[in-house]
């Protein structure tokens, strides 16, 4: 699918989607619980689909009415073949719940997950008594438990996402754990764990995030949970605000541990105007200058911080590059050369550094990569253009934010060529 995003003035209200990255550990917890659970605000994408299609699979009740999910939980596999479609998280979060199991399972998708990295994953669930096998280090992996628990140590420095998926299974194995994790990333989504499987009932101590202690042998309790507004699909809609008009986004918690919040940040750095109230941010354009930013904790942010820069005077500098090569794509290289091609000069040669220097943007024709942030991203960017950039496999917002093009042209109106 192809989309042509024109030059244009923002202005009005959105409500953001449902955080996906919550959803997902919220379905995985729902699934662990032992009774019925209700997870409310949800909204579906591509990802919260194979995360309810895999718990689904492996033996919940799941029912829908509107934004709103009956899942009744219970480990009991329907089949042993489980599909993550592209969704790094539900591949890193299912495969030691999948563990669980007392039979082999095997879990496989689709596009680019097949090329994403998975080897961080086959030591730690061996050191605790589950058989794998893997493609080479990439999917499809088999595993077959049972997961006993034990003392391990976990990488985290590629992904968090797997130490996430450890945090929400080893409270059912038979015994404790102690898990030394080294070289942790992406601290915020390892809180977001933490306090969902408290919200279920589950109980995990840890020391400084370097060692966590899981007891053995607890339940989930079933629970009401509700699933709160989406940072990181909001970010680019905030960034529209920034650079092309005024937008208010709604359905945001203001004290969210979701790690995109520092989209604000960057915002305050970058000279935007913000208002907040309640549940919403209102983001007015001004006068933009040149920000730096650590994203080395929050790498989605990369694309809609690449957005804000291309708007900025003088060249804005982006730490974390190095968490960016393996997404959908790599997005690092990818962002270089699709805003390179929109006129925009970006950096990416000295160690984890991004540099973007804010200038004229160009009309071009853009591929998305089939990456969902690559191609809202692109959309916001257009915003500003000469006149018009088209961009080709503009679907792959699907992933996480299927509303975005209709949300992007319900606040856009065509600005006339200077």
């Amino acid at each position: 699918m192809e989309k042509t995003a024109i030059r244009s003035e923002v202005s009005g209200e959105i409500t953001a989607p449902s955080s996906k990255s919550y959803a997902q550990r919220a379905i995985a917890a729902a699934l662990l619980a032992d009774g019925e659970s209700i997870l409310t605000n949800m909204t579906l994408c591509e990802d919260t689909g194979a995360a309810l299609d895999i718990a689904y699979n492996l033996g919940a009740e799941i029912e829908q009415n509107d934004y709103i999910y009956r899942i009744k939980g219970g480990l009991n596999p329907r089949t042993e073949l489980l599909n993550v479609r592209e969704s790094g998280l539900s591949t890193r979060l299912f495969t030691p719940i999948a563990s669980l199991c007392q039979i082999r399972m095997t879990l496989t998708g689709s596009g680019s997950i097949m090329r994403r990295p998975i080897d961080m994953m086959e030591s730690p669930l061996e050191q605790l008594g589950v058989t794998v096998h893997s493609n080479g280090g990439y999917l499809p992996i088999d595993v077959e438990g049972e997961m006993k628990g034990g003392e391990i140590n976990v990488d985290g420095s590629i992904s968090s996402q797997f130490i996430t998926g450890l945090l929400m299974a080893l409270p059912l194995a038979k015994n404790d754990t102690t898990m030394n994790v080294m070289n942790l990333t992406s601290r915020p989504y390892i809180d977001m764990t933490l306090q969902v499987c408290e919200a279920f009932g589950v109980a995990i101590r840890h020391n400084n995030y370097e060692q966590f202690y899981i007891e053995g042998g607890q339940q989930y309790c079933p629970t009401r949970y509700n699933i709160e507004g989406d940072w990181s699909g909001a970010s680019c809609l905030l960034v529209a605000g920034a650079t092309a008009g005024s937008v208010t986004v709604k359905n945001l918690n203001l004290l969210s541990l979701q790690a995109d919040t520092g989209i604000i940040k960057a915002l305050e750095r970058a000279g935007a105007q913000i208002i907040s109230s309640n549940d919403s941010i209102t983001v007015r354009k001004s006068n933009l200058k040149a920000f730096e930013f650590d994203a080395t904790h929050c790498p989605d942010l990369f694309p809609a911080l690449a957005a804000l820069a291309a708007s900025c005077e003088g060249t804005s500098v982006i730490k974390g590059t190095h968490r960016l090569t393996h997404k959908e794509s790599d997005r690092a290289r990818t962002i270089a050369e699709t805003f390179e091609s929109m006129g925009i000069n970006v950096d990416i040669e000295t160690d984890d550094i991004m540099r973007i220097t804010g200038g004229p943007i160009k009309s071009a024709t853009i591929s998305s990569h089939n990456d969902h942030r690559i191609a809202m991203a692109v959309a916001i960017t257009a915003l500003n253009s000469d006149k018009q950039v088209h961009i080709t496999e503009a679907e792959a917002v699907e992933k996480s934010y299927p509303g975005f093009w209709r949300d992007l042209n319900h606040i856009r109106t065509e600005k006339s060529h200077e």
